[in-house]
């Protein structure tokens, strides 16, 4: 039974005499007036600290073992410097003044020190967690830079308990450690939490695609619906036709998500036979008619209805609030066909004539959307290329709210994207160019670079103010190469125009070159420390 302060008073004051002391002596002889006031004395530093006592628990077992190189010492002092600044910040980020935001900077230092294969010092690890913790999109890169002794503090603190949920951050920490194949890796599959599960399929996937294969089959009727949709997304890395047999039993699971997920997989493997079961319904539904007098057009007759086989490979029936019932299932057959498909279908040579042909009774914009969606799933660079059309086209072509060309330039290869971006720019400005900024390989490319600086100063000298383009400029700042730091020095100057604004663009101008000056130095500071072979 534990004992109560108020049985240490009423015995204190009855006397150990007269009420026997309610606690055992510490060591052999001790006076029970001794053993009631030590027990007093614990009693009392409870109280003051508002806790009760507990049973002590079991010491934790000992930290992995990380094989990892340690940061060279500048770069561990610059971890240390960010982190210490992000809790100085309150978590966001300071866009006043020239000096540098260094909040926004710990993502590209946490990329590039995973890429040398570096691990986080340990005693910066709760640091580093309290920093994901706040900042989701730091996850990843600092779960990975964490390692597997990451994966373990944070079995030590709910509040890190993000680390161990199954998602990409929570497996990050075990992907570190290399625990893949045999007898450790098949009990971390078997007994591990879920994102320990997901890193090691992931893991195998990279290593051995039909080994990973082979290891979700073996638990994949105990799993739960949730848990297989997310494996399923793993095996999307390294996916093969060797993949296509377990896929084509996944279209019978008992989840319509899974089944949907399965679907979507089958059809970027252009040789599936799934692919070739919604080839054959998409080309009942799409055909030329060459009996107009304008020529030749596409014309377009939607599936009557969606029956189970449609169902089964994928097409959801329901279609959502405000859309039609076989302009949906029409969208989902044609974006789940293979694109080489339409070519011959309609008689032409090539992606940019079949774009190109008039498409009857307003069907246009039902059909080309769904060549777009196609387009980026099966990262098909001709038709994307076609869609997008050139760069000095209207952002927004009317009747073209469909387009998206933020998607489309993901299929594109990095220099022909940077290069459409920059052109865009140049005739469009920046207003409409943000989200196009946001899918360009990092750093950027010439002239995309120099395309995005020509526009803040074309934007300084037509009298506006930075912070009307600070997304833009925020992305410049993380973006640019750092080497052109040197060639901007020329925007600090004061140009014409009010002088209010040219102070703040001045401003502005010297926190980018600021930043990309620290980038750079980050950069030496990793390098000059990583080992031999990266690690990624």
């Amino acid at each position: 039974m534990t004992t109560t302060w108020n049985d240490l008073v009423t015995t204190a004051l009855l006397g150990t005499e007269r009420r026997a002391v309610p606690v055992g002596v510490r060591e052999p002889g001790q006076e029970p007036a001794g053993a009631l006031l030590d027990a007093a004395a614990v009693r009392t530093v409870q109280r003051r600290a508002a806790l009760l006592p507990v049973a002590a628990r079991a010491r934790p077992e000992p930290a992995p073992e990380d094989g990892r190189p340690p940061l060279p010492a500048a770069a561990r002092l610059r971890l240390e410097r960010l982190l210490a600044d992000r809790a100085g910040a309150g978590g966001g980020g300071r866009r006043g003044g020239a000096a540098p935001d260094l909040t926004e900077l710990l993502p590209q230092w946490l990329a590039a020190a995973n890429g040398h294969g570096f691990r986080a010092p340990e005693a910066l690890l709760p640091a580093l967690l309290e920093a994901a913790r706040a900042r989701s999109d730091l996850r990843p890169e600092a779960l990975a830079l964490g390692g597997p002794r990451a994966l373990w503090l944070a079995r030590l603190n709910p509040q890190w308990k993000y680390a161990l949920r199954g998602d990409a951050a929570g497996g990050a920490a075990l992907a570190a450690s290399g625990v893949v194949a045999g007898a450790e890796g098949r009990h971390v599959w078997e007994e591990g939490l879920f994102a320990e599960r997901v890193a090691v399929l992931a893991a195998l996937r990279r290593r051995d695609p039909a080994a990973g294969r082979e290891l979700l089959g073996s638990t994949w009727g105990k799993e739960r619906a949730e848990d297989r949709l997310m494996f399923l997304d793993v095996l999307r890395e390294q996916l093969s036709p060797a993949d296509e047999p377990f896929l084509e039993q996944a279209l019978s699971d008992r989840s319509r998500n899974v089944r949907s997920a399965a679907a979507e997989l089958l059809t970027t493997l252009p040789g599936s036979a799934l692919a070739a079961r919604m080839a054959a319904r998409a080309r009942a539904c799409v055909a030329l008619d060459r009996t107009t007098d304008g020529g030749p057009r596409i014309v377009v007759e939607a599936p009557p209805e969606c029956d189970g086989g449609m169902e089964r490979d994928g097409v959801v029936a329901k279609p959502p609030s405000g859309r039609g019932e076989r302009s949906w299932w029409l969208s989902q057959l044609v974006e789940a066909a293979p694109l080489e498909i339409w070519c011959e279908r309609l008689g032409v040579g090539g992606a940019a004539e079949a774009v190109a042909l008039p498409v009857a009774d307003g069907w246009q914009a039902d059909l080309h959307a769904a060549w777009c969606r196609a387009a980026v799933r099966q990262g098909n660079a001709e038709w994307s290329r076609a869609l997008l059309g050139p760069a000095a086209h209207p952002p927004a072509p009317q009747g073209s709210s469909w387009l998206d060309p933020a998607r489309l330039l993901s299929a594109l290869p990095a220099g022909e994207r940077a290069a459409w971006v920059a052109e865009f720019i140049a005739v469009h400005g920046l207003s409409e160019a943000f989200r196009l900024l946001g899918v360009c390989a990092v750093p950027w490319a010439e002239p995309l670079g120099a395309a995005v600086v020509d526009a803040l100063d074309s934007a300084r000298d037509a009298g506006g103010y930075p912070w009307s383009f600070s997304g833009v400029m925020g992305l410049a700042e993380r973006c640019l190469n750092p080497a052109q730091a040197d060639r901007l020095s020329v925007l600090t100057t004061a140009p014409g125009g009010p002088a209010v604004a040219s102070d703040y663009w001045t401003e502005a101008f010297q926190r980018l070159i600021g930043t990309l000056r620290l980038r750079a130095t980050m950069q030496r500071e990793l390098a000059e420390g990583a080992p031999e072979k990266t690690a990624r």
